[in-house]
């Protein structure tokens, strides 16, 4: 059974003061890694990455996952190797298919069917790993010599098959689940679910029992490489409270209206209750799952960092 790690995801930066000392807060909480989403309107996922690396000792960063629709795959791996360096080979490289429909008309970038997307996010992790794993731009390195260039790989050696950093692939769908059980040395079951017959963006929380299936799922893929995958989850909701059930109906009545409180309570995505309940849920929820990996979004930084010392 896997150690326990965490992680909070970072949505914005009101100074560099104030982020460096957020980053700060969640390295003495005992957080193993600060993650970044790619999403219009939220920090630029590199530099971010960096500059919280600069403001710790041993905080990891990462992607939380990278959209591959944004990406070419020879920058992409221009940024992570980059990023490898100056961290000291403390990245994570998050990588996914994109679901967002209105950041793609935004940024301009064709909105592909799902699976066209999981094909584009797939081609992408295998560019990566011969990016990371070759030997760089050699027919071009009479110029690049001429000029001073160097080739630039990442420093770590674990993911991409022994070729850069560590990748974790997260998703639902069985298209991304696929990609996730063949390439990811870390696979994110995520928490929301389009709703069916709503426009794209309208997501609902995914039941325990679907999160079991979906973790069955992968390791049926996954074959021989299934014991040495690492199950990462990411909470959507934290909440220390002496009474679990009446805030399980009050979340069900505000925002969470295609869930029974029962399922609210039960979910693997939500952790209510008193700091050791949740501490037990934590627990509990490696046990039945595989979750050794538990990341919450930033607003829930100081609400679960107290439990960690507790798990």
């Amino acid at each position: 059974m896997r150690d326990f790690r965490f992680g909070f995801n970072v949505f914005d930066i009101a100074s560099g003061g104030d982020f460096a000392e957020r980053c700060r807060r969640g390295e003495r909480y005992g957080y193993d890694v600060a993650l970044v989403p790619d999403h219009l309107g939220a920090p630029a996922p590199f530099p971010t990455m960096v500059a919280a690396a600069d403001a710790t000792e041993r905080l990891r960063v990462g992607t939380l996952v990278l959209n591959a629709g944004f990406w070419n795959a020879h920058l992409l791996a221009r940024e992570a190797a980059t990023a490898d360096r100056l961290t000291g080979g403390r990245v994570e490289l998050g990588i996914g298919a994109g679901h967002m429909k209105w950041e793609f008309d935004a940024a301009g970038v064709p909105w592909e069917p799902f699976g066209a997307r999981v094909e584009r996010m797939t081609r992408t992790i295998e560019e990566l790993g011969a990016l990371f794993g070759g030997d760089g731009y050699a027919e071009h390195r009479p110029v690049a010599e001429y000029f001073g260039l160097a080739e630039l790989a990442p420093v770590q050696r674990s993911g991409f098959g022994g070729a850069g950093p560590p990748l974790l692939v997260g998703g639902t769908g069985d298209t991304v689940l696929r990609a996730a059980a063949r390439y990811a040395d870390t696979v994110g079951i995520a928490g929301a679910y389009q709703v069916r017959g709503e426009p794209p963006g309208t997501f609902r929380l995914g039941t325990a029992a679907e999160a079991a299936e979906r973790v069955r799922f992968v390791r049926e893929h996954a074959g021989d490489r299934a014991d040495g995958i690492e199950w990462n989850v990411l909470v959507q909701h934290v909440q220390v409270t002496p009474d679990r059930r009446a805030e399980a109906e009050r979340i069900r009545a505000e925002r969470m209206p295609y869930m029974t409180a029962e399922e609210i309570l039960d979910t693997p995505f939500v952790l209510l209750g008193t700091e050791a309940q949740i501490a037990a849920q934590i627990r509990e929820r490696r046990e039945r799952f595989g979750f050794s990996y538990v990341t919450v979004h930033a607003p829930f930084l100081d609400v679960l960092g107290p439990v960690i010392e507790r798990v």
